[in-house]
């Protein structure tokens, strides 16, 4: 596959006279003790809140933690004092800055590892004297054992420190994970969510949640679809907890508003305590946990595939579509098609291109009932552009026919339910269903996995389909995603047919990337409202994968649609590498390749054919609470055989 992108919003443009001190710390430091400063050994209890280390207070936090759902964790309501933690707040936006970062899983703005704060000369640490007060404490020998004490988790480093600033503004979320990577042993989070003098509304969201778990299919936990406890962030509070394989599952929720309302932001510290390192007391070498952590079973997903009727004979991609193939294929299908001199066509595109994009793919009647259906739906749900709330409830839209699917640790939206009684007669045509949600079911169940539907893309891929796998999906506003996962051995061919309804007047997109001719692009088509299908190059194992570049932050938005005549066009690499920005010249070794192959935008009326190739990884990304409605689809999956021509001249 080759490479071609279509971009996500820009970064925020960076004001000249913001600071640039520490404009990319380095990560995953271990600190020099010869470079430490005074503080790290001056007494830390006066920074902390009165009676923190009291011995009644520690022996409450421990019950607290023992007792607590759905994991063990614990919420200290103050744990410095607050005149420190008001001048760290202002040294850190003031002198630090903030790197926006997005991915499968996050979207969040970041300083570097605190930790690199040992490396800066005496002239820039003098400009942070309270931050690294601050970073002092919690590394203190005394505020380590305090966390053990409270959890019992075993000694913890003091060498290797792990911290940042994070900054949550309007759109950014972290999804369900387990933190578990490495010599982590506890996770932390001390809010700052400003403005500070005001107290920050749930309706807000950034809440933390915690996520219970279930026996998975293999006997290994994994976590419920919907988190069980809900924490908001609250000015000085800290939140802790023993870093678990197969427990410890949370997230972030999505933050709604911006710094245009009052500066709103949900700042926080945020990072891990490790397991001592060699040389520290109580080191000890790591052990290989029982249960995977939520990255490795990112590996491990399978796609439960079907077999068609041993009785219909395998079509060929030579063989031209039967009367009864057209028939049936001309009540979901635009005729233009099923042409035979289109189906060459985008065969000849296909094998050069190996994806397709067509556009207006179904018949007018039946994809005007869907775009008006489905937004119907949306609303009757509580989940269009209306809704009382950005961020709706996890029930919502996972109520009648549509039901919840997880493990969110691997992806979370809505699927079809089994229709009760056993499958439904069909009706004829089919856009005479009066109900969106059979009119999708049709789909799904009769069109995807139809014999005629075979034979079609046998014949516009010339590639043969060995067994299939149809699912409508559902992602809804603020809640759904696919996290990113792949194929090792095999590879696939994707059959994806958008039915996301568009922002009225944004149906269609020319193909110099603006809506309407010269509209700036907008919604869907802009990349604000997520929810974008994307492939990534297979990632070095060395890597940590819970950080898959999308690359959004790097390259300016174009369109969400691939070029004209409604198939796919592909660009180079060297075009990619011309939309760079200057500013991020110094972040060459970083993000010099974020290794996205394509990515396209939801639509409306389009079906996308991608040739993945084996360890190609995929992903929808996470529908924002800023969309005005669900992301809508089918999504076909097929084992593939190919087709290999006889030659009569060969020896």
């Amino acid at each position: 596959m080759t490479h071609r992108t279509h971009d996500r919003s820009p970064s925020p443009e960076r004001d000249s006279s913001e600071p640039t001190l520490l404009k990319r710390l380095k990560s995953s430091h271990i600190s020099s003790a010869a470079a430490s400063t005074s503080s790290a050994t001056a007494d830390p209890t006066p920074h902390f809140a009165p009676d923190l280390f009291a011995p009644s207070n520690i022996h409450r936090l421990h019950t607290e933690y023992d007792g607590s759902a759905p994991f063990k964790h614990v919420v200290v309501d103050k744990l410095f004092q607050d005149d420190l933690l008001q001048r760290v707040k202002d040294e850190a936006l003031a002198e630090l800055s903030f790197s926006e970062k997005e991915t499968d899983i996050y979207k969040v703005y970041q300083t570097g590892d605190l930790a690199s704060l040992n490396y800066l000369d005496e002239q820039q640490i003098a400009l942070l004297p309270s931050l690294l007060t601050l970073r002092d404490a919690l590394y203190s020998p005394m505020f380590r054992n305090f966390l053990r004490a409270v959890t019992g988790c075993g000694p913890l480093s003091g060498t290797k420190q792990d911290m940042s600033i994070v900054s949550y503004r309007k759109g950014c979320h972290l999804l369900n994970h387990d933190d578990v990577i490495g010599s982590r042993r506890v996770s932390y989070i001390l809010y700052m969510p400003l403005p500070h003098y005001q107290g920050w509304q749930r309706e807000w969201g950034g809440a933390l949640e915690l996520y219970p778990v279930k026996p998975g299919p293999e006997g290994l936990p994994e976590p419920e679809a919907v988190p069980s406890k809900s924490i908001p962030p609250v000015w000085n509070q800290f939140v802790f907890f023993e870093v678990q394989p197969g427990h410890s599952f949370h997230s972030v929720e999505e933050v709604v508003v911006g710094e245009s309302e009052d500066g709103r932001q949900r700042l926080s510290i945020s990072g891990w305590f490790h397991a001592a390192q060699p040389g520290e007391e109580g080191y000890q070498p790591e052990h290989q946990p029982e249960v995977k952590s939520s990255r490795e079973q990112l590996a491990s997903t399978q796609t439960d595939f079907r077999s068609y009727p041993e009785s219909i004979e395998p079509p060929l991609p030579t063989d031209p579509l039967t009367e009864e193939h057209v028939s049936f294929l001309s009540e979901f299908l635009n005729p233009v098609y099923l042409q035979a001199r289109t189906m060459k066509a985008l065969a000849s595109r296909f094998v050069d291109e190996s994806s397709l994009e067509l556009h207006s793919f179904l018949c007018a009647p039946l994809a005007d009932k869907l775009r008006v259906g489905l937004k119907e739906r949306d609303d009757a749900d509580g989940l269009g552009p209306n809704r009382p709330t950005r961020i709706p409830p996890h029930t919502a839209g996972a109520e009648g026919a549509w039901q919840l699917k997880g493990p969110p640790h691997k992806w979370r939206y809505c699927t079809l339910k089994a229709p009760e009684g056993g499958s439904k007669m069909a009706v004829s045509p089919r856009w005479a269903h009066t109900d969106p949600d059979e009119a999708i079911r049709s789909l799904q169940d009769e069109l995807f996995p139809s014999p005629a539907f075979r034979a079609w893309l046998a014949c516009v891929s010339n590639l043969l389909p060995l067994r299939y796998s149809a699912e409508a999906r559902r992602f809804r506003p603020g809640l759904d995603y696919t996290l990113a996962t792949s194929e090792a051995k095999e590879t696939r061919l994707d059959v994806v047919l958008g039915l996301t309804p568009q922002v009225d007047g944004h149906d269609t997109v020319a193909s110099n990337g603006h809506a309407n001719g010269e509209e700036p692009l907008h919604g869907w088509q802009s990349g604000e409202w997520g929810g974008w299908e994307c492939y990534m190059a297979p990632h070095d194992e060395e890597d940590d994968p819970a950080v898959y570049r999308s690359g959004s932050s790097k390259k300016k938005a174009t369109n969400g649609t691939n070029g004209t005549n409604g198939t796919n066009g592909h660009n180079h690499a060297e075009d990619d590498e011309a939309e760079m920005r200057d500013e991020d010249a110094e972040d060459d070794e970083e993000e010099e390749d974020d290794g996205t192959l394509l990515t396209v935008q939801p639509g409306f009326n389009r079906l996308l054919l991608v040739l993945r190739d084996e360890g190609v990884m995929r992903f929808v990304k996470y529908v924002s609470a800023a969309a005005e409605g669900s992301r809508w689809d089918i999504c076909g999956e097929f084992e593939i055989g190919m087709v290999q021509e006889e030659s009569g001249d060969e020896a």
